[in-house]
């Protein structure tokens, strides 16, 4: 019996729950600045997948990387979401959800 695809589905898994309220939080105290953390992050794993000898821990950490690059996409996202009133504005960032662009 095979249990690899289980247990890398699982460390999928574990990265999607990690990460969906990991953007949450970050948006809501650091604003769209936080994509550098995810950048630094994502870059740091991507370095440990590619060093680490043990199989298992080089593919989590290679999704644990990509998770944190598409999280980059997910705090602008984020932001929008904010601006539409499905989540919480964070009332010391108001200025940030204003539209600076007038016509």
């Amino acid at each position: 019996m095979n249990i690899q695809g289980l247990i890398l589905g699982a460390a999928a898994f574990l990265c999607i729950g990690i990460f969906h309220p990991l953007v949450i939080k970050a948006e809501y105290y650091l604003g769209v600045r936080a994509w550098w953390a995810f950048l630094f992050v994502g870059l740091a794993a991507v370095a440990g997948s590619l060093f680490v000898e043990n199989m298992y821990l080089s593919i989590f950490l290679g999704i644990f990387a990509f998770s944190s690059f598409w999280g980059i996409g997910e705090v602008f996202k984020q932001r929008e979401r904010v601006k539409k009133g499905w989540f919480p504005m964070n009332p010391k960032r108001a200025a940030d959800y204003q539209d600076t662009a007038q016509l």
